[in-house]
């Protein structure tokens, strides 16, 4: 798959994207991200990811030294250099990265006066139909979300290594994505997407203090919940109200509104797709699409 980078205003191909190895991204893990999709070669919900993108870079106290209009810019460049874009036949996933920028081997972010911003665009590769036919199978694993006090799940930080050893065990138990619990054992996310149950008709998600990253498909879904006949509210949520729920989806950026039809060997619902999930994903993809 081809992979067109724009560093710091500079687009090149795949191979010859580089960063150097004292960007403090790399040292430390100090940067924050966003993922993008677009639909009809439009960005989509830019606004949204470009707010969340630097809500969490102001908690890094990390500059974002460009503008939403100049970020907008270095993406739709970094398309057209890739050939993407151009609508429903080639639409785009766009990864927008700040980081500390180059310095010395130093905590001290005044070691590093200029922040690297890059931009990443490949094809947008939908999972296939089958997956929203049929549903995919969950896995609740043993690894614990970040405690707010140490790496706040609000930043959405390009040091993932709490989410990578979350879905590493979930591969290893053949599961599409892993549950991960809080400190209190309450679930709060997934290692790559927001998570919901249905109860009595009734979507449910965990509640920010639940310690989870504010998912931006989450939060449109409570835009257009109404739309679809769906009432939708924040819960504290235990593994029995996921073990018990008539419905489970997940929701991220390149996914939109996925089911889930089975958690470990436990089948949820009648082991398909339910109502309250796909009048979601319709409304959702008749907005996006619109």
């Amino acid at each position: 798959m081809a992979v067109t980078v724009n560093v710091n205003g500079r687009v090149v191909d795949q191979e010859h994207a580089v960063v150097s190895v004292f960007d403090h991204g790399f040292l430390y893990g100090e940067g924050v991200y966003e993922t993008i999709r677009t639909f009809n070669g439009r960005p989509f919900l830019f606004e949204r990811h470009m707010q969340r993108l630097r809500n969490s870079s102001g908690m890094l106290a990390l500059a974002v030294p460009l503008s939403d209009g100049e970020l907008l810019d270095r993406c739709r460049e970094t398309m057209q250099a890739a050939g993407l874009g151009g609508g429903a036949s080639s639409e785009a996933y766009i990864r927008v990265l700040v980081t500390r920028g180059v310095g010395d081997l130093s905590y001290d972010p005044k070691a590093c006066p200029v922040p690297t911003v890059i931009v990443i665009v490949k094809p947008q590769i939908d999972p296939p139909d089958e997956v929203y036919e049929w549903g995919v199978m969950i896995a609740i694993v043993p690894i614990v979300r970040n405690h707010p006090g140490s790496v706040n799940p609000l930043i959405k930080s390009n040091n993932l290594l709490n989410n990578a050893l979350a879905m590493q065990e979930a591969v290893r138990r053949g599961a599409f994505e892993g549950v991960m619990r809080n400190y209190r054992g309450e679930l709060a996310e997934c290692t790559q997407s927001n998570l919901f149950v249905v109860k009595d008709s009734v979507a449910l998600t965990p509640p920010l203090d639940a310690g989870l990253l504010p998912g931006i498909t989450r939060g449109f879904l409570f835009d257009i919940a109404p739309e679809a006949g769906v009432s939708i509210r924040e819960a504290v949520l235990r593994d029995d109200d996921l073990l018990n729920a008539d419905e489970v989806f997940l929701t991220n950026t390149t996914r939109g509104v996925l089911p889930a039809t089975r958690v470990d060997e436990r089948t949820i619902g009648n082991g398909k797709p339910g109502p309250i999930t796909r009048a979601l994903r319709e409304a959702y993809l008749k907005n996006a699409q619109a």
